[in-house]
């Protein structure tokens, strides 16, 4: 016999609506709560930026595909201990070694993830069918060099005050922060993190046999989802990485896989270590790194290559954009022109110039020129998120800008 429950999911729509008040307000829920995520993800990157093997799409076909993530008893015994040992939680412990690794594939210091929450903060909710789930933005900061346990304690601070602001809707949440819309990415972040305490073992029900059936849906919401479950067999921890087959190849999301797991192994061996120390690098790309390439150098340089190329065939086409085409003497030519206005404008050897130009025979132009120049070029794409075009000027430094305009 089943006891009638004390509220309905109806009841639940209303006192959620009674609950979070008026935006107006801004003594409300809703209006404390905003305030807290307008403070906490101001100046967020738009974008991550991640080692994608192909340019985002305009509009995305939201297809995707998985590669496996495993790691053993004795790293999620470990990771389970130091967690312990922080008063914190394993999601946490999991939450910081990725965006170590995101850092580390060159998304930068700070690094906004989702994640999602059960959102039954009543205990009237417990046994009530409904959907509660909530989508909150983890925003962290690896920079400083801080080791392990100091990163820790930092997304330690930082969930709880996100679990204390939960109330908002993920969707409310956009609306108040109007970031940058765009079809082709998920607004304040694109890399998702959740952690199960179960890998889905099937219920013992009486009179029925259960089994539980992976659906396989070929679909990604973001452009990366890294899932986890923890077994109570003992068997460690399981799951998934999917990923956007848009932009990453099968071989790429492996990588990015094999690298969560050996970032969680170096934190599990050693909490002390400091994110500038961890080794992302499999045996056999450091060795082919420090063994290198043999290869014999060709005489001068690409200047000089460049120049001699074009007096050898100086009618045959070098360069083809489009109905565009430029002969080895037209490129020359145009190259000189501008590396000679370069020269006067300060630039030379050690000295860098940003190239702002979208894909065109101008871009081409302004690269030989540069290195006629003595200089050396700093590609940036004018479609970048303005604020990593900032970042890149600002760490570059170059002395010029060469652009459209």
């Amino acid at each position: 016999d089943w006891a009638p429950l004390p509220v309905q999911y109806a009841d639940y729509a209303l006192w959620q609506r009674d609950l979070l008040g008026s935006e107006e307000d801004e003594d409300s829920l809703l209006g404390r709560q905003l305030a807290h995520w307008r403070r906490t993800l101001a100046g967020a990157p738009e974008e991550l930026a991640l080692p994608y093997d192909r340019p985002r799409a305009v509009i995305p076909t939201n297809r995707g595909d998985s590669v496996e993530l495993r790691l053993g008893p004795e790293t999620h015994a470990a990771l389970t201990a130091l967690a312990r040992r922080e008063n914190a939680s394993l999601f946490m412990v999991v939450q910081f070694p990725l965006a170590v690794l995101l850092g580390g594939l060159g998304a930068g210091t700070d690094l906004p993830v989702g994640t999602v929450i059960a959102g039954r903060t009543d205990d009237a909710l417990d046994d009530l069918v409904g959907f509660f789930v909530n989508t909150l933005v983890l925003r962290t900061d690896i920079s400083g060099d801080p080791t392990f346990t100091e990163l820790l304690g930092r997304v330690r601070t930082l969930d709880l005050d996100a679990y204390g602001h939960q109330d908002v809707p993920f969707e409310r949440l956009v609306e108040a922060l109007n970031p940058a819309r765009s079809m082709a990415r998920h607004p304040l972040f694109q890399v998702m993190l959740t952690l199960h305490d179960t890998t889905g073992e099937a219920p013992e029900l009486p009179g029925l046999r259960a089994e539980v059936v992976e659906l396989e849906t070929d679909v990604a919401k973001f452009d990366l989802s890294f899932g986890l479950c923890e077994s109570r067999t003992g068997e460690g921890l399981t799951g998934v990485l999917e990923y956007a087959t848009d932009l990453f190849d099968r071989i790429t999301a492996e990588e990015i896989a094999g690298r969560f797991v050996r970032v969680l192994e170096a934190v599990a061996a050693d909490p002390g270590l400091r994110v500038g120390q961890v080794d992302m690098l499999t045996p056999a790309e450091r060795e082919h790194l420090l063994r290198g390439t043999e290869f014999t150098p060709a005489p001068g340089t690409l200047k000089d290559l460049f120049e001699a190329q074009a007096a050898r065939t100086p009618e045959r086409v070098a360069l083809t954009f489009g109905e565009e085409e430029l002969t080895y003497a037209e490129l020359d030519a145009r190259a000189n022109r501008l590396a000679n206005l370069l020269v006067e404008r300060g630039v030379g050897p050690e000295r860098l110039v940003a190239l702002s130009l979208p894909r065109s025979a101008d871009l081409v132009v302004a690269i030989v020129a540069v290195i006629k120049a003595g200089g050396a070029y700093v590609p940036i794409d004018p479609g970048y998120p303005a604020d990593r075009i900032a970042y890149t000027l600002q760490d570059a430094a170059p002395v010029l800008l060469v652009s459209t305009a």
